[in-house]
């Protein structure tokens, strides 16, 4: 194996590991919602849905691209 190949390799590797981790910590910080609280925010905040696509940001690219 090729010094380059295995230099991509271990980065590809590294690169993946930090995005288990990332998610797994994303997944620890995320707080629990009750069924109730969920109600209320709804009720409160409206659903995701009904927002207008001007009131939202959506992030999915973002976070994917490694931010």
């Amino acid at each position: 194996m090729e010094t380059q190949d295995l230099k991509t390799l271990i980065k590809e590797s590294i690169r993946e590991v930090l995005r288990e981790e990332r998610l797994l910590l994303c997944h620890m910080l995320m707080l629990y919602v009750s069924d109730q609280e969920q109600q209320d925010l709804d009720t409160t905040f409206g659903l995701p849905q009904d927002y207008e696509t001007e009131d939202v940001t959506d992030l999915t690219d973002w976070i994917k691209n490694d931010h």
